[in-house]
Order: structure tokens, then C-alpha cells, then sequence
């Protein structure tokens, strides 16, 4: 299995500490502990942090062949506490990421997907970066976890994606806002995979999780609806959940396993997840 993850890669950095994140590499590393060749198609300053962006990313088991070397300074997200201990949250803009360079693939490069989401769409660089690699590489899917993060999101990076995608991942929380964007109106669960399925033809499937409520997923071709329960879990903490979810979907999925049993792994890996504190714990995967 070969993936291709276009996005943000930043550091969420901490008064005392610094932690590498960003959706798309979160995605990436989980498919690469389940043993798929991740490639993470990103951008780094000319700065320190660059430079251990690109070591942190190779020790993920990650591909950095793509990650292109920016003017801009390394992606970061300031986070300053309050007097009591609630986090603010500054995500940088005009960095790195915003500016990826367009790859040069090998005529032997294919992938079984490409992936990406809605933030390094913020700014029109990246989605002609985009459009260019849609256009010219060789894959077999593309696979969006829309991942919207106000205020960095339009009706057009939302459009972007669901336009493009033969695979949509999208929460429960972010339903009302994808809805409301491409169809005027708001829906339930059921009623929106349905809808979307209607409106942007070329879609596949449309997987959406909710929280303690589970996740199911709509076959647009056959039009059947899957569900799975949540794995209970002590949460410990919720960062990169969705992004585990997504690449055990995606590695059962491309492994030929059924729809329902791509749901009932992905839900067991993301709890897995939830109820460590690191994001992409390394031996997840061993006790599976």
C-alpha cells in the first residue's frame, strides 16, 4: 500500500516544550506503523526547526522525499496557558506549509490514494499545488479528512475537497458547517451522506464519525449505510484520533477487507489512541 499525504506539518509549541503534529503526518505515520509506504508531501523553513521536522518525520517511518525547503519559517501553533491552565491557541499563518512546492514524481510512482484536508488550503499556493498533483500523478483514490479548523476554512477549500475526493472523512461536528456550505440547509447524519452522495457524484464512500456515538460509513454505489459502535475507553486525550481513524480505515480498506470491518477496526485504533497521551504512540499497532 502507497499513500501520498499532502498538508501541514508544525510544531504545537508550549512555553516549556514543543510537540511535532499536524493532521496529514499524523495520518501518514499511523499507516506507516501499520507497515504502508506513508509519502508527506510538505514544506519546512530554512530554519532549526526545519531541519528537525525532516529527522522527527524520517524517525515516524515516514517518506520525506517531498517535503520541499521553504523561505517561510517551520509551520508553528503558539499555545499559552491562562491563570487556570485553559490553553489559547495562536496557528501561525504565511509559514512554510502555506507554500509547498510541487513535487517531481518518477514515471514509477503510484499511489493507492492521495490525502489532504482543508487547512493547507488556506491559501491559493497550495491548492494549485494541488490541482497540478491531481492532474499529473498516477493514484488510484483520493481520500479527504476535511479536518476544518475555524477560521482557517472557505466554501471553497470544503468544495475543493468534496469535489475531488472518491473518499470523505467528516465528524459529526463539522457536518452542520459542510452542509450549510454546499447545500444551504442542515442535516442529519443519515440525510447528509445521502445528499452529498447525490450532489458530488464521483464520490465512493463518506465515512463519519461521532464522538461516543460511533461512526458509520455510506456506500455511494450500493447505497447501503454501515455502522460501528465506539470502543470504551478511559480518554487520556483526543489529539490525532480522527487521523488514526482515517489510516486504519484506509489500510484495511485498500487490504480488500469489507466496510463494516474497516469501521470496527478504525474505531478499536482511534480509542487505542484516545486513551494514550501521544498522538501516534509507536507501539500501538503490536497489541492488535
Amino acid at each position: 500500500m502507497k499513500i501520498l499525504s499532502f498538508g501541514e506539518v508544525l510544531w504545537d509549541v508550549y512555553p516549556d516544550a514543543a510537540h511535532l503534529g499536524g493532521a496529514p503526518l499524523n495520518f501518514a505515520a499511523h499507516l506507516a506503523l501499520q507497515g504502508a509506504d506513508a509519502y508527506f508531501v510538505s514544506a519546512v523553513g530554512k530554519d532549526e526547526l526545519g531541519e528537525e521536522t525532516v529527522q522527527e518525520v524520517e524517525k515516524l517511518g515516514v517518506k520525506t522525499d517531498y517535503i520541499s525547503v521553504s523561505d517561510k519559517e517551520t509551520g508553528k501553533c503558539l499555545v499559552t496557558l491562562d491563570e487556570n491552565a485553559v490553553p489559547k491557541y495562536n496557528l501561525l499563518t504565511d509559514v512554510a506549509y502555506d507554500h509547498i512546492a510541487m513535487p517531481e514524481f518518477s514515471a514509477d510512482d503510484e499511489f493507492d490514494a492521495i490525502a489532504f484536508g482543508t487547512l493547507a488550503l488556506r491559501m491559493n499556493n497550495n491548492i494549485e499545488v494541488l490541482k497540478d498533483i491531481i492532474r499529473t500523478a498516477n493514484y488510484k483514490e483520493i481520500y479527504s479528512d476535511l479536518n476544518i479548523r475555524p477560521p482557517f476554512y472557505s466554501d471553497e477549500s470544503i468544495s475543493f475537497c468534496m469535489s475531488n475526493a472518491t473518499i470523505v472523512k467528516i465528524s459529526d461536528e463539522e457536518l452542520p458547517t459542510v452542509t450549510q456550505s454546499l447545500l444551504k440547509k442542515e442535516l442529519d447524519v443519515k440525510s447528509a451522506a445521502e445528499a452529498l452522495s447525490e450532489a458530488f457524484g464521483q464520490l465512493k464512500l463518506i465515512i463519519i464519525t461521532c464522538g461516543a456515538e460511533g461512526s458509520c460509513a455510506y456506500d455511494c454505489i450500493s447505497k447501503t449505510f454501515y455502522e460501528a459502535p465506539v470502543v470504551p475507553v478511559k480518554v487520556v486525550s483526543t489529539v490525532g484520533a480522527g487521523d488514526s481513524f482515517g489510516a486504519a480505515f484506509l489500510y484495511k480498506y485498500f487490504n480488500k477487507e469489507d466496510i463494516q470491518s474497516c469501521l470496527e477496526y478504525a474505531s478499536k485504533v482511534s480509542a487505542m489512541v484516545v486513551s494514550h497521551k501521544d498522538a501516534i504512540p509507536k507501539d500501538l499497532y503490536n497489541s492488535l
